[in-house]
């Protein structure tokens, strides 16, 4: 097939927001008065994601770079993009190359960095220097955080209807809690739009109870139907680990930006994420776990631990490029399921 000449058609990036290739501190660019759009959605959610990872590889990106890399750097050089912030401590150590390489490219960067191991002094200190970065005050900052709170209530409660009343389906669950990382790019229309959301699934009825409750593990996948494919096996997908993580819901509230920031597990390593997962797993009654992993990315060796340390069933799966589920990782999942089943009797 040959490839496109031109890319897949994005809407208008807006003038004044700022990409990110992580969750980062939203709070303190909004307070700036800054939109912030998570460029990882947007990549994903084109009508092509492959052709931005194909642009990457003809401007020298190597295959064995992680797709969501070759993914973010394509979009940053077509989509008229001209600030981004890199979070180049806690995520990706690929995140740096890719930064420098798009130096010709961007007219404005910003960068943040989650301190490993996490360190409440060194965190704040990294939220005041990013707050002076964007010429606003941490106090702004908390002020702003304090807006979004209720949206994160809104999301908790999202979370709640998914694994406790089973009106919200685990699709809509990963949906709605990966588009936290920016609130859509806009949070008044975000709230509204999840307002509405929220009282239509009130009103549900409750799926029937599944015999078999799983959570997802992992970095969002990049394998587009991997929710809707389980939940057509008859599983019912619970927990979202790294989205719930994103949204930081206020089932647990945090009394500053610093606690909020400290609590996010997905920056500091393999332990908090561990304890976090094994206290969901209690909650939301969990029979067994899918571990997602992306090609080429250094938290597939996390693996190891999970499987010491949570002590419940675990398919761990690998994803590559932007699609669907593939055949063998189909036969996978559904033989995973039956022997789940048989657990169950």
């Amino acid at each position: 097939m040959p490839e496109p000449t031109t890319p897949p058609h994005l809407p208008p990036f807006p003038p004044d927001a700022l990409g990110i290739t992580s969750t980062i501190p939203l709070e303190v660019p909004l307070a700036a008065g800054r939109r912030v759009v998570d460029l990882n959605n947007l990549f994903v959610r084109s009508t092509d994601p492959g052709w931005f990872i194909r642009r990457a590889e003809a401007e020298g990106f190597p295959r064995t770079c992680c797709s969501w890399i070759r993914g973010l750097y394509g979009l940053l050089r077509t989509a008229g993009i001209e600030g981004a912030i890199f979070v180049t401590g806690g995520d990706c150590s690929n995140t740096h190359a890719m930064m420098e390489t798009l130096g010709p490219v961007l007219r404005t960067v910003f960068t943040f960095s989650f301190p490993v191991p996490p360190q409440r002094e060194a965190l704040h200190l990294e939220l005041e220097r990013f707050a002076t970065a964007f010429d606003t005050t941490l106090e702004a900052a908390e002020a702003m955080g304090r807006r979004l709170a209720p949206l994160r209530t809104a999301l908790a409660e999202l979370d709640r209807l998914t694994w406790e009343e089973n009106r919200v389906t685990g699709p809509e669950n990963q949906q709605w809690l990966v588009s936290a990382s920016d609130f859509g790019g806009d949070p008044e229309a975000f709230g509204r739009d999840l307002d509405r959301f929220l009282t239509t699934a009130r009103t549900r009825p409750p799926r029937p109870p599944s015999p078999v409750r799983l959570g997802v593990l992992g970095v969002p996948p990049i394998i587009t139907d991997l929710h809707e494919f389980l939940e057509s096996l008859g599983a019912a997908v619970v927990y979202n680990e790294i989205p719930r993580q994103f949204a930081m819901l206020d089932d647990q509230p945090a009394a500053t930006l610093t606690d909020r920031y400290l609590a996010y597990t997905y920056p500091y390593g393999v332990g908090p994420r561990v304890a976090d997962i094994r206290r969901e797993a209690r909650r939301r009654r969990l029979d067994g776990f899918i571990h997602y992993t992306q090609a080429f990315c250094h938290r597939q060796i996390h693996d190891i631990v999970f499987r010491r340390e949570i002590g419940l069933p675990m398919l761990t799966i690998e994803g590559e490029a932007p699609g669907p589920c593939d055949p063998r990782t189909r036969l996978r999942l559904e033989s995973f399921l039956e022997i789940l089943h048989e657990r169950q009797g």
